[in-house]
């Protein structure tokens, strides 16, 4: 698979991008089957999921939007995160991730989002949350009402590391979550 997307770190060579790729294809075939749109809010990835999946052909049969949200002003203003909510649990937590999440399908004409939030480095660590703690959300439609997951993983690594790990594992986090009848257990 080509991509127009260069970097010094990451572009067509990079097995990262090339993963990341794989993983935004597999996603929007399964949204396509579904006739589904995707959105999804980005912190942390900073544009890289939305990146990945506009780099597709055909890609705006099933992605319809990305808000990177870097700033929990952004959160609150785009996305409706509850600044009292952040300001006690933090911008990178599971309350934050799921807000986000649930805050696109709210806003967007969506059958489906991801939220990623966390702190890439090198960085803005801490004893509670260090560098490399990210957190995941996913919302999507049901028969039932919507339905929503958040899951955190702490990766190692530089800040590369760090985003494009996130970057791939909210994609695959997704497929995940649309490909199964029933949701996974929490932390899966």
């Amino acid at each position: 698979m080509e991509s127009a997307f260069h970097s010094p770190e990451i572009g067509p060579a990079d097995a990262g991008w090339q993963a990341l790729l794989g993983a935004a294809d597999e996603l929007g075939r399964a949204l396509a089957s579904r006739g589904w749109m995707l959105g999804c809010a980005e912190s942390c990835t900073g544009g890289m999921i939305a990146t990945a999946l506009t780099s597709l052909p055909g890609s705006s049969q099933w992605f319809e939007r990305c808000m990177v949200t870097y700033s929990n002003a952004a959160k609150t203003e785009l996305l409706g995160v509850d600044p009292d909510m952040l300001r006690t649990q933090g911008a990178v937590s599971e309350a934050t991730a799921l807000a986000m999440a649930r805050g696109v399908l709210a806003r967007a004409p969506v059958q489906a989002a991801l939220s990623v939030t966390g702190i890439a480095g090198p960085g803005g660590g801490s004893a509670d949350k260090p560098v490399g703690l990210v957190w995941f959300g996913w919302a999507w439609n049901t028969p039932q009402g919507v339905l929503a997951q958040a899951e955190s993983r702490c990766w190692p690594g530089g800040r590369h590391a760090v985003r494009m790990a996130s970057a791939q594992h909210a994609l695959r986090g997704m497929l995940l979550r649309l490909a199964s009848p029933c949701p996974p257990p929490q932390g899966d």
